[in-house]
């Protein structure tokens, strides 16, 4: 088994952080993205998508999109469960975990993929190009204060996104909001005390590192 990655890319960093989380250890292969080694004919037969992470099983069956990743690696290593051990569990953990990405994380990609000079012609991830549109540059920052807002306002009533255990909703949210953070400058507010006691708690986690 081994995991197709890009280190500065958030969405190979959401699968390392869960590997992380479950105490397991995954040879990495880097793709690199700067490069456009995605577009490659190898990489394409991989993965048409041209998008990492690609998780390459030992029969060479390959799988790619980060939930789906991660929710194979959970059936392998169900402890420590990350999303859900329940019916019920996992469900509200998916939902919540879905609500982070489409509030945030695909806010953050709207800004940047359509605001950033070396991503023209970029503005979606994919083997097509799409045009750059500034409007929704600023659309997603919108998304990403209200996002912020949002999540603050959730966290003042649980000790983590999903409720009272650190979850892949957990992950997916620090993971965005980190990159917020580094690539579009977007610091936490300071009025959101709730949030930022959530995201420093995170920070501790050995997973952020990964």
């Amino acid at each position: 088994m081994k995991l197709y990655d890009y280190p500065t890319a958030p969405n190979p960093r959401r699968v390392r952080f869960f590997i992380a989380e479950k105490g397991q250890t995954i040879p990495i292969v880097t793709v690199d993205l700067a490069q456009r080694a995605q577009f490659t004919p190898a990489f394409r037969i991989l993965n048409p998508s041209c998008t990492v992470p690609v998780l390459e099983l030992d029969d060479g069956t390959a799988i790619s999109e980060v939930p789906v990743i991660c929710r194979y690696l959970e059936d392998l290593h169900p402890d420590p469960p990350l999303m859900g051990d329940t019916a019920e569990q996992r469900a509200i953990i998916g939902m919540w975990d879905r609500r982070m990405e489409i509030d945030g994380y695909l806010a953050a990609m709207e800004a940047l993929r359509n605001s950033l000079p070396g991503l023209s012609g970029r503005a979606l991830v994919g083997p097509h190009g799409y045009a750059q549109i500034p409007e929704l540059a600023a659309r997603g920052r919108q998304r990403l204060a209200d996002f912020m807002a949002d999540l603050d306002t959730r966290l003042r009533d649980v000790p983590y996104v999903a409720g009272d255990a650190f979850s892949i909703a957990d992950i997916t949210a620090f993971v965005t909001l980190d990159f917020a953070r580094s690539r579009l400058k977007l610091e936490l507010p300071d009025e959101a005390a709730a949030l930022r006691a959530w995201f420093a708690h995170v920070a501790e986690r050995p997973g952020t590192q990964a």
